[in-house]
């Protein structure tokens, strides 16, 4: 695992102990990345409970929640979807926080509207949803690794109040 992605998962692991909060987190293209660096940390099991990869649509519908219509309309990388997927998660799993990530990391699959790289993020936390739209840039690895680093350092900012990103 990363250096840096390790650093920040024993971060917000240290930050979400000593608010005794919890996290999960809902995943299509980072497939489990930032779950497995959170469980990476020897404790997580305090802080985190669950995570939900969801890379089919069919998924996404019948573990979080992630409406049909929504799918059908915005398609499964767009704001809209992330943000039902990181609700769907925290009441799911029962946590605190939650990260959902849903992207194209390529090599195909991108689209004009949505080229390989575009990835939606959104952020669930007492204070309420926030999203975010990244064009990153790489391979697949680095698209996939460049979105656990990101949902890692927001994560921390939600829990902390501190700007990270």
């Amino acid at each position: 695992m990363n250096q840096m992605i390790n650093s920040l998962a024993l971060e917000l692991g240290a930050a979400l102990a000593r608010r005794d909060a919890t996290v999960t987190a809902a995943e299509s293209c980072t497939g489990g990345g930032v779950a497995h660096a959170i469980t990476a940390v020897a404790g997580s099991s305090a802080w985190f409970n669950c995570g939900f990869v969801t890379y089919a649509n069919s998924a996404k519908q019948a573990l979080l929640g992630v409406p049909q219509g929504v799918l059908e309309s915005q398609g499964a990388v767009s704001e809209s979807v992330v943000r039902h997927m990181a609700e769907g998660a925290a009441r799911v799993a029962n946590a605190d926080y939650a990260v959902a990530i849903s992207g194209i990391a390529g090599p195909g699959g991108g689209t004009d509207d949505k080229p390989v790289g575009t990835v939606w993020f959104a952020w669930s936390s007492p204070q309420g949803v926030s999203a975010k739209k990244y064009q990153l840039a790489g391979d697949r690895a680095a698209v996939r690794e460049q979105a656990i680093k990101i949902s890692l350092q927001q994560l921390l900012h939600q829990v902390t109040g501190c700007n990270t990103v």
